[in-house]
Parts: structure tokens; C-alpha cells; sequence
């Protein structure tokens, strides 16, 4: 069990300044990771009136025996580290030694705490008003720290929050990233007496995945693990979570939980490659659900740069993010990616993600000209035609562009009047654009004939797309190769409409197809492609019982 120690005048210039304690979440913040670092497997946190008036948070962590239990509530003070060395190689979560003295000077603090060893009896520390009073207590191995009243001595500081709603909102989103940063360990949060927070601690991210958010969105995810052995030792690198499939999404990056060894972080670089690793999958205007964890050496990441711990800073950002970029994008890779469909029948949604690459559908039919109608292993999966042959044309179209699409003459040639700025794009990606199939030549003014049009699988897509692709290079929303953002509206254009009919022949072909593509379950554009509704969703909706026949 580590000791308390006083730190040196040294050791303390070079720890960073700041408020520790700015409302209630930051507390909850200190205080989970004291535990965390304390080897806790279980941490419960319990608020009222949004912590304002009590913040208890409760571990089963090694605990501290009487004279370190003193110790700790003094400036400086910590088990952390031993000297100024240690700020390079911080391995703990937290280290400033000034979290309990700091909220004991804006709330009245006890800490109630056992060590192993110490028999039945621990103890207990009261700070309230700058007086600090020490006595026997019983307790389990482990710490509980109670805050009350916060921010009462500071008038000033308790008006300057937000509304007990917006700060409990806080909390909960603090515990929320530890427990998903913490797979291993039980968390438990409790408001005004009410369990809103339960993470079981079993190991495996989907579980604290489903803790946060619910069943709908854990079932449809993928784990995801890589390893970087770096420059034998220090450099390496290791990255864990869980990655949600691209048809659950969000309005805000807040749903993309970085994690840099066991403390969470709001690291844009990070966020970006956990981004990347989606790739095409994405819509442009939301964003993914994923926990990631990323492992490195101590010295390899500076914990101390900002006051509040929100940030750290990676010795090699660049390296690290490349194999976050890499594991998710593996994870989704090798992970079916067909969304489970929301039956509304006042029921519960059975989620069953599907296990096979379209290879034993056998198609019923076809609905409203749109969607296909298909059996697969008892379940019904419904394909949207057109989405599917956006993704199957796409990967064609990708797969030939470094050659040269098939290209269909129009016979007669299309004429096509081009603005200043359309003409000034034609000439600057002239060699991409027929790369991709197109053929164009001056027809005098402002006219322009297209001989020649993209033609994947036989589909001749309209000349007027010439103009949509155009529209799609002038906008500058595209990834580094203008490429990708063209061949995805490319692909748009000859694909299946609706309304168009295709014979159950013509159905299986597209399924085959699209169940030889990398990603065969979105689109481009990042919607879906493929649907499942178990057959226990549509037993529950008939109220009767699922049977499957053989």
C-alpha cells in the first residue's frame, strides 16, 4: 500500500495551477478518480439537489490508515508521486494532492476510511469551517468521502450554475465516460435516492455500453482492439471499445468517448480518428456512438496540461491516432453491419443482427418498387434497391476509376449549357472526370455536348449528372481525394429508382453483388441498406409464440 507523502517545493512549481472544484460534476470527477487509483472494483456515487447539498461517493479500494487519512486533506499531499521525476511519468489518473483540501474550503468534507490490516476499526476526518477533527470509525476496507452543502460559503460561485437539472446532467455525463472508460469496474449513481446509472463491471465494453445508453444501441455494435508495439516498449500502443454501427448516429461529437489511459478526454484528434475509421460509412452531417480506450506508456502522454484533466498530451499524436483510425475501422470491417428494424407494435423490438453476407436470401418479392422482401434463416430482411445499388455501383466505380469507368457513347450526343464557375471546374478536373466515365467536349459559348456517360453494371446514368457532379466538386465538403465525394454521387445516378421493377432474378443478382462488397451494409451517403426483423418482433406483434419451422 503506497504511503502519504509531503511533496517538495520543486515538485509542487511544476504541478499545474487551476480551480480544482467548479461545480458539482468536477468534484464527482476528483473524487472517482481518487478511487479509480485507489484499485477500487466498485464505486458508488450518490447526489442530492444535483450535489449541492450532498456528493457521497463510496469505493472498495485499498483504503488509507489513520495518519494518511490526516495527511490527505492537506495541500500537497499525495500517494501519487515521489518527487519532481514523477510528473514525466504520471501512471495514475490523478496527482495534484490538493482535490480534498480544495473542496474542504468550498464545502464541509468527511472522509470515512479503512485500510487492510487496520482491524475493525478506521477512521474518520471532519473538515468543516477550516477545522479539522480526527476519530475512530468503522468502516469496510475501502474510502467514503461525504461533500455537503457545496459552494454555501461562496454565494457568488453556487448563483453562477446552472439549473439543478443542467448540473446533474453533468454528473451523470461524467460518470457515464468513466464507466465506459472502466469496463472492469461497478459503477453506480443514485440521485435524490434513485438508481439512474448501473454499469455491472464485467469487462466487456458492450455492457457498459448498454449501461449508458440502452439495448437498442449496444446491440448494434462491434468490439474493437488493435496493437502497436511502437519502438519496443515505450511507444506502444493499445487500443479497446466498442463502435456502434453507422445506422445509429447523432447530431453531436459528444457520443464519440475518447479515453487516454483510464481517464477520459476531450481530444478532437482523437474524436477525428475514431471518425476516419468509419470512412465512407458516415452521413456527412452526424456522427457516430463509440467508447474507445487508448493504452500507452506513461511517458508517453503528459497528464498535467490542463487544470480541470480534461486533456493530455500525446507524445506521438499522430502515431497514436493512426491506430485508433485502424482498429475501428477493422472492427466495422469484419462486423455485419445490418441495422435491426423498429417494428412498432407497443412491444419491445427484438434485436438480431444478421450473420450472413446475403449468401442463402432467398427473395420473396418486392414492395412498393423500393424495397426488396427477403427470408433469411426464419427472419425477414428488407433491402432498400436503390441504397443497395448505390453501395454496389460505388465499389464498382471505385475498383475501375485507376483504370477507366465503362463509359456509354450517347448517340446523339447530350447538350448541356455550363456556367463561368462549372466550365472552370471541367477544366480543373477534367482528367478525374473522365476517369470516372465522362465525356465532354466545347460546343461553342457556353454550350458544352456530353458524348459519353459513367455506365457501372450496364445502367447508362443521366448526362445532366455531369452537373450534380460538378455542384459536388465546387462545395470543397470532400475527403482529401476529390474522388471518393464524386463516385458517391456518381453512384446515385444510374442506380435503381423507385418504382422500378426487377424480377426475382434481377433481385438475387443486386443481392449477390452487394454481399461482395467491403461494406455492403450502407450506402455511400452513409444511410442503411438492409434491414432485419426477427421473427420473435413479429410473433410478439401477432401475440403468439415464436416458432420457426423446419
Amino acid at each position: 500500500m503506497a504511503t502519504i507523502e509531503r511533496l517538495d517545493e520543486t515538485t509542487v512549481a511544476r504541478i499545474a495551477a487551476g480551480e480544482v472544484v467548479t461545480r458539482p460534476a468536477s468534484v464527482v470527477r476528483e473524487l472517482v478518480e481518487n478511487a479509480l487509483d485507489a484499485g477500487a472494483t466498485s464505486v458508488e456515487v450518490g447526489v442530492e439537489n444535483a450535489g449541492l447539498d450532498l456528493i457521497r461517493v463510496t469505493d472498495d479500494g485499498h483504503g488509507m490508515g489513520r495518519d494518511d487519512a490526516v495527511l490527505a486533506v492537506e495541500r500537497h499531499t499525495t500517494s501519487k508521486l515521489s518527487g519532481v521525476e514523477g510528473v514525466e511519468r504520471v501512471s495514475t489518473l490523478g496527482f495534484r494532492g490538493e482535490a480534498l483540501p480544495s473542496i474542504a474550503e468550498v464545502a464541509d468534507l468527511v472522509v470515512t476510511t479503512r485500510a487492510e490490516g487496520e482491524g475493525a476499526s478506521g477512521t474518520r476526518v471532519t473538515v468543516e469551517g477550516g477545522e479539522t477533527g480526527v476519530e475512530a470509525a468503522g468502516h469496510a476496507v475501502g474510502t467514503t468521502v461525504e461533500v455537503r452543502d457545496l459552494f454555501a460559503r461562496v454565494p457568488a460561485r453556487r448563483e453562477s450554475l446552472g439549473t439543478p437539472k443542467r448540473e446533474f446532467a453533468r454528473v451523470s455525463d461524467a460518470l457515464s465516460r468513466y464507466a465506459l472508460a472502466h469496463p472492469d469496474v461497478r459503477f453506480r449513481l443514485t440521485h435524490d435516492g434513485r438508481t439512474v446509472l448501473s454499469a455491472p463491471g464485467t469487462g466487456a465494453d458492450v455492457d457498459a455500453l448498454l449501461a449508458v445508453y440502452d439495448r437498442a444501441v449496444a446491440g448494434q455494435s462491434a468490439s474493437l482492439a488493435a496493437n502497436d508495439e511502437g519502438d519496443g516498449g515505450d511507444g506502444d500502443v493499445r487500443v479497446a471499445g466498442v463502435a456502434c454501427y453507422p445506422s445509429v448516429t447523432r447530431a453531436s461529437k459528444e457520443h464519440v468517448y475518447v479515453a487516454v489511459n483510464g481517464r477520459p478526454v476531450r481530444d478532437g484528434d482523437l474524436r477525428a480518428a475514431v471518425v476516419a475509421g468509419y470512412g465512407e460509412l458516415l452521413p456527412g452531417d452526424r456522427w457516430p456512438v463509440a467508447a474507445v480506450r487508448v493504452s500507452l506508456a506513461p511517458d508517453a502522454v503528459d497528464q498535467n496540461v490542463h487544470p480541470a484533466k480534461r486533456e493530455v498530451r500525446l507524445r506521438d499524436p499522430e502515431g497514436v491516432a493512426d491506430v485508433v483510425e485502424r482498429a475501428v475501422r477493422e472492427a466495422l470491417s469484419t462486423a455485419d453491419l445490418a441495422r435491426a428494424a423498429d417494428v412498432a407494435f407497443d412491444t419491445e423490438t427484438a434485436l438480431a443482427p444478421a450473420e450472413s453476407r446475403f449468401e442463402d436470401l432467398s427473395v420473396i418479392g418486392q414492395f412498393r418498387g423500393l424495397y426488396l422482401l427477403c427470408e433469411a434463416e426464419g427472419d425477414l430482411l428488407v433491402v432498400d434497391q436503390h441504397a443497395a445499388h448505390e453501395r454496389v455501383n460505388y465499389e464498382r466505380l471505385r475498383a475501375a476509376v485507376d483504370g477507366a469507368v465503362p463509359s456509354a457513347p450517347l448517340d446523339p450526343p447530350a447538350t448541356l449549357s455550363l456556367s463561368t464557375r462549372e466550365v472552370a471546374l471541367l477544366d480543373a478536373h477534367r482528367e478525374v472526370l473522365e476517369a470516372a466515365g465522362f465525356r465532354v467536349e466545347p460546343f461553342g459559348g457556353d454550350s458544352y455536348r456530353v458524348t459519353g456517360v459513367p455506365a457501372p453494371l450496364g445502367r447508362v446514368a443521366d448526362p445532366r449528372a455531369l452537373k450534380d457532379t460538378l455542384d459536388t466538386l465546387l462545395t470543397g465538403e470532400r475527403p482529401d481525394d476529390p474522388r471518393d465525394a464524386l463516385l458517391a454521387d456518381l453512384a446515385c445516378h444510374p442506380s435503381l429508382k423507385a418504382g422500378d421493377a426487377l424480377s426475382r432474378a434481377e433481385a438475387a443478382e443486386l443481392l449477390d453483388r452487394l454481399g461482395e462488397c467491403t461494406q455492403p451494409y450502407a450506402c455511400p451517403h452513409g444511410r442503411p441498406t438492409v434491414l432485419r426483423i426477427d421473427e420473435a418482433t413479429l410473433a410478439k406483434g401477432f401475440e403468439r409464440s415464436a416458432t420457426r419451422l423446419g
